[in-house]
């Protein structure tokens, strides 16, 4: 169904049932693709710097390794992964990403602790899926 898929990945939330999603939304595709997208907002950056002198690199590397059992799980689904890092504000990060490749659909993740019937979605998922003209899965 979808051959280039936008994984917005947060370390906060749980991507546990996310495999069994994208195995779903590729089926019957051969070459489907799956970007693992985080963004190291910039005052994480900062604070990295300023009390551990680790630069964005050094994030991503480690971050890098935080994901590879996860990315392992995406690829033992016959799915190719890339994984990619950013910095700056997240939603705005995550909507470049969107605007500058040619995505078929964001996939993201939506654990919030307390249930707020007002507010079901979190502010980044809100937003993204607000201001984005590709499908957008919320995966609980």
């Amino acid at each position: 169904m979808y051959n280039k898929i936008l994984l917005a990945y947060d370390f906060n939330n749980s991507f546990n049932n996310v495999p069994k999603e994208l195995r779903n939304l590729t089926t019957g595709t051969d070459n489907a693709e799956v970007t693992i997208f985080n963004v190291i907002p910039e005052s994480d950056l900062e604070a990295s710097v300023r009390y551990d002198n680790k630069h964005f690199e050094d994030l991503a590397k480690e971050k890098h390794k935080q994901l590879a059992p996860f990315a392992q799980e995406i690829e033992n689904l016959g799915l190719k992964v890339d994984v990619k890092f950013s910095t700056g504000y997240i939603k705005q990060s995550i909507l470049s990403e969107v605007d500058d490749n040619n995505y078929d659909i964001i996939v993201m993740s939506n654990t919030r602790e307390k249930s707020d019937i007002k507010n079901i979605l979190g502010n980044v998922t809100h937003k993204i899926a607000s201001n984005v003209s590709i499908p957008v899965l919320i995966v609980n």
